[in-house]
Parts: C-alpha cells; sequence; structure tokens
C-alpha cells in the first residue's frame, strides 16, 4: 500500500513538473550562414508595395530562421512626400548609406533589397529563393529568459577570430502590421507589412581569443506596442568596422 502512494506522489509530482510553463526559448543558427535579407523601404513610396508584399509571402517557408532570415527597414528620407512612415527612423536611413559608403549597393533607393550583405534584385521576378555560397561560419545560439528578460549569446566560431570586439545586433521585428494611408503618394492605401525593425540595439562585445566559444549577455530590447500581430527576435553579429553580417539567428517570441 504504501508503495502504491508512493508511486501516485511520483506521478503527480512529474505531472507537476511538466506542467510548469516553459520560462526560456533557444534560437540556433546552422554552422554555414544564415541568408540575411535587408529591405530598405517606406510607406510614402508608391513603389514599395509590392516589395512588402513579396517579402511578406516569405513567411510560409519552411526555412524561415533556420536558413534565411528577412528584416524590413523603413526609411525616412520619403516622408517629407506627405505622409510621415511611423515605423521610419533616420538609424535605418543611415544603416543604408552606409552600405553604399561601403560599396554593397551601388545607390541609395526604394524599394531596395540586400541579400547577404550584397544588393538583389531577383524580388523583381517574384523569386522566393536564391542560390548563394553557404560557408561554414560558425554557430550562434541565444537563449532567452522569459522571466528575466535576459539573453545569453553564445557563438562558436568555424575559425579563431583575429577581431579583439565585435558588434553585437540584436532586432525585434513586428509582424502582421496594416496600416490605412491617409495622405502621400499611397493615400487610400491598406498597406501590410511584416519582418518590420521595431527596434533595434547594438553592443560592443569583447572577443577573449583563448576561448573556442564566446560568450555575452545582454536585456531583451523593448518590444514596441505598433499594432503588430506578433513579435519575433533576430540577433547577429558585425565586425566594429562593417556592416556586413557575419552570422544571424532568431525566431518568433
Amino acid at each position: 500500500m504504501q508503495a502504491r502512494i508512493g508511486f501516485i506522489s511520483l506521478a503527480t509530482s512529474l505531472l507537476f513538473v511538466m506542467s510548469q510553463p516553459v520560462l526560456a526559448k533557444e534560437y540556433i543558427s546552422q554552422n554555414t550562414a544564415t541568408n540575411v535579407i535587408e529591405l530598405y523601404t517606406s510607406e510614402g513610396c508608391s513603389s514599395c508595395p509590392p516589395a512588402d508584399k513579396w517579402l511578406s509571402q516569405l513567411k510560409t517557408q519552411a526555412d524561415l530562421f533556420k536558413r534565411f532570415i528577412p528584416m524590413a527597414f523603413h526609411v525616412d528620407y520619403w516622408n517629407q512626400l506627405g505622409w510621415t512612415d511611423r515605423f521610419s527612423n533616420k538609424a535605418n536611413s543611415q544603416r543604408q548609406y552606409i552600405h553604399q559608403q561601403e560599396g554593397n549597393i551601388s545607390q541609395v533607393y526604394t524599394p531596395g533589397i540586400m541579400l547577404n550583405n550584397k544588393e538583389w534584385r531577383g524580388w523583381h521576378s517574384g523569386k522566393k529563393s536564391w542560390n548563394v555560397v553557404q560557408n561554414a561560419i560558425g554557430i550562434l545560439k541565444v537563449n532567452h529568459d522569459e522571466e528575466s528578460q535576459q539573453l545569453r549569446i553564445n557563438f562558436s566560431p568555424e575559425h579563431a577570430l583575429d577581431e579583439q570586439q565585435m558588434q553585437l545586433n540584436i532586432v525585434i521585428l513586428g509582424m502582421g502590421i496594416s496600416n490605412e494611408i491617409k495622405t502621400g503618394e499611397n493615400r487610400g492605401r491598406q498597406l501590410n507589412h511584416d519582418f518590420v525593425v521595431l527596434n533595434h540595439v547594438q553592443k560592443q562585445v569583447s572577443i577573449d581569443p583563448n576561448n573556442d566559444s564566446q560568450k555575452w549577455q545582454a536585456s531583451l530590447p523593448n518590444i514596441p506596442a505598433s499594432g503588430q500581430q506578433q513579435s519575433a527576435l533576430v540577433v547577429w553579429l558585425s565586425a566594429i568596422h562593417s556592416q556586413d553580417i557575419i552570422q544571424a539567428t532568431g525566431g518568433y517570441l
């Protein structure tokens, strides 16, 4: 009888533990470089909605956040055309200008799409796939503690790093956003957006040359309430002297 009571007690304890909510999420890249798509767009640009629609179609692909990550940077240099894009900011515009300075794009324009740090026009023909050479980079792992809202970040590079510091980028994306445009070139249109960069935080992190695995910690950035149906997290690494994305990972929050 006592053995039966002990068994029931153990089973009840296991059920209790299994019923507790998971308070941590983990995002892990592959060893090869994650394909990153950057769309530079604006609600004040009449030619941008087709590019926004193309980007939104990528959310149905099975490899989303596994082999590729899309991001939409809304720029502010079209705001003077009669409509202020509420998702735009100078930092997004500046990022595109620096890409031009670094030779990654021929000129600054919208809609402009970059694939793996280079200008890409394949979306014009409706392509949903791309052929790229995937080099072995290393695994980027992010653990999100939902209770403390802390991110524990681990990068295990394929080869030794020469840098003493790197740039850690943490972004909050907004999914399923709808906005009615009342003035400007898109007046009267209902625009739908996905993968919108709502918050972008950068942090310089030190490299330990004596360690094969680099570890850092950061706080989850504020998640703006911008009418999104869902939010996502993206984390990537770049060198201090370049905006080129080295490795990235992410997923839905």
